[in-house]
């Protein structure tokens, strides 16, 4: 129900836009995150925004750099990376959470109930 978009190979320092669009279920009340799993290491946090589009939260390695913002209207979140760095290498997930408040995020796997498949992102030095 959930399908992300936008991945694909980048060198340092340059722009990629993920894109998750939903379908079938409208994620319109729900806090919607993004996470990233590199080889060996566990999946990590990176940007979670809240329903009302006005509370948003990073993870410290993307602050500045990563900006969370969704479309209501379309059912889609998206995540602008800019200034990408050969650590951003990654697959990027994206999620939703079940909420009933409009100013919550959340940036801690277990508290979403939707996941998409991942899209791999590669940054080249």
């Amino acid at each position: 129900q959930l399908q992300a978009f936008g991945g694909g190979l980048v060198q340092a320092g340059g722009s990629l836009r993920l894109s998750c669009a939903a379908s079938r279920r409208t994620f319109v009340s729900y806090a919607r995150g993004w996470f990233c799993q590199a080889p060996g290491k566990e999946r990590e946090f990176v940007a979670a925004i809240a329903w009302s589009d006005q509370d948003t939260s990073y993870a410290d390695s993307v602050k500045g750099r990563f900006t969370i913002f969704r479309d209501n209207a379309k059912n889609t979140v998206y995540l602008q990376m800019n200034s990408l760095k050969p650590e951003d290498t990654a697959v990027y997930y994206c999620a939703a959470a079940r909420t009933y408040n409009f100013d919550r995020y959340y940036s801690a796997a277990n508290e979403y109930d939707y996941w998409g498949q991942g899209t791999q992102v590669n940054v080249s030095s």
